[in-house]
């Protein structure tokens, strides 16, 4: 059924049992309006001349304003009585099936400071963690971390060569970055440093002590320097997983293949894994080097069947840049392949590349930068404005506006997109951007701090039946689906987009219908629509993973 059609039964139930009509004759005569595809928001006037024609409703009085003054009552009603749970309890999400959803994302490699390309991931994964979270879900966040694999044994050995661990403790993972471009430099023309980081490898494979040792104490203090980047964005992890966890189990994985008659060996003496229709290798995956060491794939596989057999999960979501779609394309047929159905529940959200991300230093490099530019750019910007209160903590009202932008400028097209990184737009106090979006939100709280949120005492509906206060009403109503259609694809631009509508039109209410000088009964119908608008912005922003400012 079309969503538009999924409205009109709701409000035509509610309607029909204010009215004291027929419930089915309202249903009937609503949903057969001819729905068009560009639909963006409810027709009222269109629906009410159907039940007039048709009837239903008796011609006498303005019905019209009745119909708008009582859709106006129901929706602000509902936004009281379920604040935070607004939109979630529509009946579109009745046929979803509320389960447990894994969620990986960011997945940063450690020993490196935090790349600013792993920004997408981090932001990608929160929102749909969230999103799935809001309607009901039970969600487990998964930071599942680059922490093993060919790279550390030629970090663990530049380690050895040119690693301090006064250094280390100092700056840790700028030292750490700069031991492993110094020996990759070294690497080129040395090939004793290539067998030395082969060494090291397998003697982790091994689980020799020392070199587990050095390899633990660089996790360790990688995750520590993560979760303070995390902690500036407000992203939180339930599960701190990693490669290293199912280097053991990805060996009974390749026993398994082997089992099955799967696994096939090549002249190299490679294991691969044939994934061709025909049985012709003209597709395959790698699972095992000729030395016997594990690889990506082979860890991912073995990271599958553990959490199915921890979480049994319902469904999987991974997050990670669109490059790798054919690795997520084989780990699932591999999975179908060992007879696990459950794979078809396993989803890959790939995202496009950010270009031009730049400080005022250049290339950008770490997350941090970014951050941190963001604030200083923000805080310049507020300190310039004619309209910034006065605040105790200006800084962090910069960070949470700053990291706004860069969630809503991310957010605004196809995730697949790749799209151009421009400063001096994404913090623009006008238009489509997360500043905007900030600023109309602490106004409406500025205004309610001020007046009251208008719900104390009833409140007359017929005093919202301007077009601006419509506008409004009729937005708010299609709420619902526009979450509903982010569950289906896990596209934030839908959410993000109504947001920038809602915010504009409150923009312009706010102008137009002022609370100060209006008789007391206007004033409190205004100030309950302003408190509608205001909860549906900080849900909505929540949601995208956005923490609403009070005050800016």
């Amino acid at each position: 059924m079309h969503m538009a059609c999924y409205f009109r039964r709701s409000i035509a139930s509610k309607l029909s049992r204010a009215l004291g009509r027929s419930e089915d004759a309202f249903i009937s005569a609503v949903c057969a309006i001819p729905v068009s595809k560009k639909q963006q928001s409810p027709d009222f006037r269109l629906s009410v001349n159907t039940l007039l024609r048709n009837g239903i409703l008796p011609t006498n009085g303005d019905l019209q304003a009745q119909t708008e003054a009582l859709a106006s009552q129901k929706v602000l009603e509902q936004l009281c009585q379920e604040r935070h749970k607004f939109g979630v309890k529509s009946e579109l999400f009745d046929g979803l099936k509320k389960g447990t959803t894994v969620v990986e994302f960011s997945s940063p490699n450690i020993a490196k400071k935090f790349h600013a390309g792993h920004l997408r991931s981090t932001i990608i994964g929160n929102f749909i963690a969230n999103l799935k979270e809001s309607l009901g879900n039970n969600v487990i966040r998964v930071n599942y971390l680059g922490d093993w694999g060919m790279q550390f044994g030629l970090l663990g050995a530049g380690f050895q060569l040119f690693g301090c661990q006064e250094k280390l403790k100092k700056n840790p993972l700028q030292h750490l970055f700069d031991v492993y471009v110094q020996v990759n430099k070294e690497a080129e023309n040395n090939e004793v440093i290539g067998q030395a980081a082969r060494e090291f490898f397998r003697r982790l494979e091994q689980q020799e002590h020392q070199a587990l040792l050095l390899w633990k104490q660089f996790r360790e203090i990688t995750v520590e320097e993560y979760q303070q980047v995390y902690k500036r964005l407000g992203v939180h992890f339930d599960i701190y997983s990693g490669e290293s966890f199912h280097q053991q189990q990805a060996q009974e994985v390749v026993q398994q293949l082997q089992r099955r008659g799967l696994l096939k060996t090549t002249e190299k003496g490679t294991g691969v894994v044939d994934l061709s229709s025909a049985g012709d290798m003209s597709s395959y995956s790698t699972v095992l080097r000729s030395d016997g060491t594990s690889l990506y794939i082979t860890r991912d596989l073995a990271a599958a069947l553990d959490r199915k057999e921890r979480y049994n999960f319902d469904e999987m979501i991974y997050v990670t840049d669109k490059s790798q779609g054919i690795h997520f394309q084989q780990l699932f047929q591999i999975l179908l392949a060992m007879g696990h159905s459950w794979a078809e529940r396993c989803q890959h959200v790939p995202f496009g590349l950010v270009q031009g991300m730049k400080t005022r230093l250049g290339e950008v490099v770490f997350l941090e930068d970014v951050l941190d530019e963001a604030r200083a750019r923000m805080l310049r910007n507020m300190s310039q404005s004619k309209t910034t209160k006065e605040m105790v903590y200006p800084e962090d009202t910069a960070e949470k506006v700053g990291i706004s932008a860069l969630i809503v400028q991310d957010f605004k097209g196809p995730l697949g997109s790749d799209y151009k990184f421009d400063w001096d737009r994404i913090l623009q106090a006008q238009g489509d951007t997360g500043v905007f979006l900030q600023y109309t939100h602490a106004r409406l709280c500025s205004l309610i701090h001020r007046y009251g949120d208008g719900e104390e005492g009833a409140f007359d509906p017929s005093l919202l039946l301007d077009q601006r206060s419509i506008s409004i009403l009729q937005h708010l109503l299609r709420y619902d689906e526009v979450l509903y259609q982010s569950v289906q694809d896990l596209q934030p631009k839908h959410l993000v987009n109504f947001l920038m509508t809602l915010s504009h039109l409150a923009a312009s209410a706010h102008r137009e219908l002022p609370v100060k000088g209006s008789p007391q009964a206007v004033a409190q119908a205004r100030l309950r629509l302003f408190s509608g608008v205001c909860t549906v912005l900080a849900n909505g922003m929540k949601i995208l993973g956005i923490t609403p400012v009070e005050k800016m």
